[in-house]
């Protein structure tokens, strides 16, 4: 490696992290805050006696199991303008990723009420609680502790998937990177770098997922 890589290399490495703490990071928090906004509910659905409503969920469920997230992407970036619906490249992400994590995050969720034993719900009824006030006063709460680690996984995951974004023109991480490969034609040392910096990222909250679990796990009787 030369004294000119080096110095490109250091001197890309501010605006690639600027591109994560401006772009990747926001958009990360704010799609995946989306994204269980829509998945508890569809979750509660799936778990429905109405059959009209289970089915619409589960609907949803499949179509974002079943397409790539690039053309979800795509579908609200650039599909959506054809039926008279143009929006900027920031929502348009936060939308598209949203949905996905929904429709992934919303399995996790409906497993987790599951997991949680069926006494629980027995003993909430036998001291008078209602079907809703059992849900979110006993049920809820221990299906959290349950999904913490898919969830956490799922918002590492969606970390990475935001790279997606530079598709639709929204400045992160990674379009950062290809800008400064464009001009210095340096392509392999700059996504190396983009992958570096994404490493740490996804190295720094596998360490928080693990103190998160340990910490959790204090409240379980073993």
């Amino acid at each position: 490696m030369s004294a000119d890589d080096w110095r490109l290399a250091v001197g890309s490495l501010w605006p690639i992290t600027a591109g994560a703490v401006r772009g990747t990071i926001p958009l990360t928090l704010l799609s995946f805050v989306g994204g269980m906004a829509i998945a508890v509910p569809v979750a509660l659905l799936r778990l429905s006696r109405r059959m009209a409503l289970a089915g619409l969920a589960r609907a949803y469920v499949s179509v974002i199991r079943g397409t790539p997230l690039l053309v979800q992407l795509f579908v609200v970036f650039y599909g959506l303008p054809s039926l008279g619906l143009v929006i900027d490249p920031w929502p348009s992400a936060i939308i598209a990723f949203s949905l996905n994590v929904g429709g992934y995050a919303s399995e996790v969720v409906r497993a987790a009420i599951l997991s949680v034993p069926r006494g629980q719900w027995e003993a909430a009824y036998v001291i008078g609680m209602p079907h809703r006030t059992a849900l979110q006063r006993i049920i809820l709460p221990q299906a959290a502790r349950v999904s913490v680690p898919p969830l956490s996984n799922t918002f590492i995951a969606l970390v990475k998937d935001t790279s997606l974004a530079s598709l639709i023109l929204v400045t992160e991480l990674f379009r950062e990177a290809q800008q400064v490969a464009a001009f210095s034609q340096q392509f392999m040392l700059l996504y190396l770098e983009a992958a570096l910096v994404y490493w740490v990222i996804c190295l720094a909250l596998s360490f928080g997922q693990g103190r998160l679990e340990k910490g959790l796990d204090r409240y379980v009787a073993h």
